[in-house]
């Protein structure tokens, strides 16, 4: 079942029963690594002075519902500098398949004792804080198994968050080998609908903006990244959020000209 930001409800899922007697642990994973067969290496490249995922994982820093973040990158080698750069930096680290994504992210929250789980991809350094937090409250004030922003896209592009319950994502890793859904963590929930509650945020009026593409996937969102930050970061600082970049492309449409060809990554 799929609801537009409803009331609470009480929910029981086949697979488990979740009664929210205090208030859960909530983490929020970050899925990285540095063989993107698109853009390799872009989760080092520089904007602003500052690697790519760096900008990830502060900007989740600034999220007030968060306990805790957690990096959940591969043990390939070439992810060592990934790995080394986020613990240099004080954030927790996880290691694990590279191409079951699903299995890394459950032994990360494994790791973590996490309740709720917040998914969230590398590849989105303008990811904003704000609706982080929209969405993981959405989830504590509702009896739901999801919440998601960008299933079905009203944000721009690159501000996506899936928050749902930790055993319902190990439910899922014990249950199912689809290799497309051991490689897109949050799939499963999308495609096998009926036996979730499923709450999509939409954006408010002033934020609506699908077409809007702020996530990292080629050079040519590279340079859109690298030229916002360019002219938002002097004015605001680095923490700028959607609304900010939202008002700067409606007065500087030709901006969103930079990446308009690029197709969209494999939706959830």
């Amino acid at each position: 079942m799929v609801t537009w930001l409803s009331g609470k409800r009480t929910r029981y899922n086949s697979h488990f029963v979740f009664m929210r007697t205090d208030i859960p642990r909530v983490i929020a994973s970050v899925e990285a690594r540095m063989t993107s067969s698109r853009l390799p290496g872009k989760m080092l490249m520089d904007v602003g002075g500052k690697p790519v995922i760096i900008h990830v994982l502060d900007r989740l820093k600034r999220a007030n519902t968060l306990d805790d973040i957690i990096l959940a990158t591969t043990t390939n080698p070439t992810d060592d500098v990934l790995a080394s750069l986020a613990h240099d930096l004080g954030y927790r680290v996880f290691r694990g398949s590279e191409d079951d994504v699903l299995q890394r992210v459950v032994d990360a929250h494994n790791e973590m004792n996490s309740q709720v789980v917040v998914e969230i991809c590398g590849d989105c350094p303008l990811i904003d804080a704000s609706i982080v937090d929209r969405a993981v409250q959405t989830y504590l004030d509702n009896s739901c198994d999801v919440v998601a922003v960008g299933n079905r896209q009203s944000y721009p592009q690159g501000t996506e968050v899936q928050v749902f319950l930790f055993s319902a994502i190990l439910d899922i890793a014990k249950r199912i080998d689809d290799p497309a859904v051991r490689e897109h963590v949050s799939l499963y929930f999308y495609e096998n609908q009926e036996e979730y509650e499923i709450i999509h945020l939409e954006a408010p009026d002033e934020l609506r903006a699908p077409d809007i593409r702020l996530q990292l996937d080629y050079e040519e969102d590279l340079y859109l990244i690298r030229e916002i930050y360019n002219v938002l970061e002097p004015k605001y600082g680095e923490y700028f959020g959607v609304h900010e970049i939202v008002d700067l492309l409606a007065t500087k449409p030709e901006l969103m000209e930079i990446n308009s060809h690029c197709e969209e990554r494999l939706p959830r």
